[in-house]
């Protein structure tokens, strides 16, 4: 019964995370928006306490529950590896934990979340990684994401097909982090040593290979148990059950926690990740849309040019993001905004600095200031829920007009697109010797990119925006 509970929880919580990426119409948000914002990483990148703690007591009483149910590409690693090994009568037998691995990464992986190198953060955060993956597949187009996510999706693959939850338990920083707090779990699996009969029932069922079953002990790792149930009820003798086991003495198990062992190890890995942690915060108290733009004819007579993306000086980020800074610490590049993106503005970044984090380009459309959507799916703080009004506050970028490429101010044409599609008035025409040029108000311009967009010259606008580092 425990095994189908769960199994329903997780096709439930993967189908529902699943459509929310895939959907384009943000038709979903409202309603599936949650189980993105109750995601491990991203609550605490979002500093959601309530969150983390609900997900720390939930771990405290029924173990890893969260990488069994919740977490989406665990959840997939569980279909993977059951078209890997239905057949099979024996697919998995008890395997050593890799302690330098497992606790190596989480202590390289703290330190890079607390220095702020997001690249490594954001290619090992599990639900990041799944989200990716499922961009990619919506909407393939070649460049650094989309190979990082090939390679991401075939090494979980190759690894579940066999082996179960082996990324989970040698290389997820997540499943690392619930490790140490699900050894002492209220509730789980227990084996009652006097009724085994060493059959390895049991053991052959257990997809994160942490039990273990020989002459002289048995036990199970429950820092690698995922509580998957899958083991429950396998005993011919009735020996093996979930149950209430805090702080009891098992009859006659020798080495019930089999990774007890190893806790020395992930104690001074936690030791050294926290020290990691607390001494960063004592100093300091997510290409386009991947999509080309298809090719337009003039009058069926000329190409015309599709407008490059710009290397701007200083990278743009969505309002809601209280500075450049603020949003690249936050963001785990899980491309849940690019998705909900509805005007094309947001892309994952080529950038070695911001690999796959979300980046603004306005070569396929400008940020409408009516639009809210990308700030109401973010659920790891890096775009603070905003409301339609207050993003009309927000300055996020500056424009500016380079004359010697405008049409209008060298005299070729008269224009003032970029004046008449501005929505907030910072653009005026102004008279000079060649014809009318466009000027900018910087204090009243919010840099959403209209006047780029509606520019007609190209492949580089006459009128350009630049991102600011804090946001006004």
């Amino acid at each position: 019964m425990l095994k189908k509970i769960r199994i329903c929880a997780a096709a439930l919580f993967w189908t529902g995370i699943t459509l929310l990426f895939l959907d384009s119409t943000g038709v979903l948000r409202g309603c599936l928006g949650w189980m993105a914002k109750i995601q491990f990483l991203p609550a605490v990148l979002a500093l959601n306490v309530a969150v983390i703690a609900a997900l720390v007591v939930l771990t405290l009483l029924f173990g890893r529950v969260y990488c069994s149910v919740i977490c989406p590409l665990g959840v997939f690693q569980d279909g993977i590896s059951w078209i890997g090994t239905r057949k099979s009568k024996a697919p998995y037998k008890y395997k050593k934990e890799l302690k330098w691995l497992r606790y190596g990464i989480w202590v390289a992986y703290v330190a890079c979340l607390v220095a702020g190198v997001q690249v490594v953060v954001a290619l090992l955060a599990p639900y990041g990684a799944y989200g990716r993956i499922l961009q990619s597949i919506k909407q393939p187009v070649m460049g650094p994401t989309l190979i990082i996510a090939a390679i991401t999706l075939i090494a979980v693959v190759a690894l579940s097909l066999k082996g179960g939850r082996t990324y989970c338990n040698s290389i997820c920083p997540v499943g690392t982090t619930l490790s140490f707090f699900s050894r002492f779990a209220m509730f789980r699996p227990v084996i009652d040593a006097n009724q085994c009969v060493r059959c390895h029932s049991c053991e052959h069922k257990c997809k994160a290979q942490c039990i273990e079953i020989t002459k002289e002990k048995v036990g199970i790792d429950y820092s690698r148990c995922v509580s998957c149930f899958n083991c429950i009820e396998t005993c011919p003798k009735g020996g093996l059950k979930y149950r209430f086991a805090w702080k009891k003495e098992i009859p006659g198990q020798a080495g019930n926690d089999a990774g007890k062992a190893g806790n020395d190890a992930s104690r001074r890995a936690f030791m050294a990740g926290t020290a990691i942690a607390v001494g960063a915060a004592a100093l300091k108290g997510v290409e386009a849309r991947a999509q080309e733009a298809a090719k337009k004819v003039d009058g069926g007579y000329a190409d015309v040019l599709p407008k490059q993306p710009l290397d701007r000086e200083i990278p743009i980020t969505p309002p809601g993001s209280k500075s450049v800074k603020d949003f690249y610490r936050h963001c785990i590049a899980c491309q849940l905004c690019v998705v909900e993106c509805p005007n094309n503005v947001l892309r994952p970044s080529s950038n070695p600095e911001h690999l796959m984090q979300p980046e603004m380009g306005y070569e396929n459309g400008f940020c409408r200031p009516e639009c809210t959507r990308c700030s109401e799916v973010c659920p790891a703080g890096a775009i603070e829920k905003i409301t339609k009004e207050e993003k009309t506050e927000y300055h996020i970028g500056t424009a500016r007009a380079n004359l010697e490429l405008c049409i209008s101010a060298t005299g070729k044409s008269h224009c003032g697109k970029c004046a008449t599609k501005c929505p907030v008035g910072a653009i005026h025409m102004v008279h000079t010797e060649n014809g009318p040029a466009p000027a900018v108000n910087e204090e009243v311009c919010i840099g959403c990119g209209a006047c780029e967009q509606y520019c007609p010259v190209r492949p580089i606008s006459a009128i350009t925006v630049n991102g600011k580092y804090q946001h006004v």
